[in-house]
């Protein structure tokens, strides 16, 4: 590999990493994102495509969210 006194390559590289690290949904401002994220769950509801829990349904998952954390009480570290 030749030895590139003036480190275009290197320079190059750091452009391509800066530019793509301020692409897509993520990189984007968390207001951008909430706003984006609302048009599409009031397009699911307005087509019908979006699920609502009921009751029943939403004590399940809470009583499935509060076990999540203890599968394996052993492996906690205690202070």
């Amino acid at each position: 590999m030749p030895n590139n006194p003036d480190n275009t390559q290197d320079a190059d590289s750091r452009n391509q990493r800066q530019a793509s690290s301020r692409r897509g949904f993520a990189s984007m401002d968390p207001e951008q994102q909430r706003q984006i994220a609302s048009r599409g769950g009031k397009a699911a509801h307005a087509s019908g495509n979006a699920h609502q829990f009921n009751a029943t349904e939403a004590r399940e998952a809470g009583r499935k969210g509060g076990l999540a954390g203890r599968r394996n009480p052993g492996s906690r570290q205690e202070p």
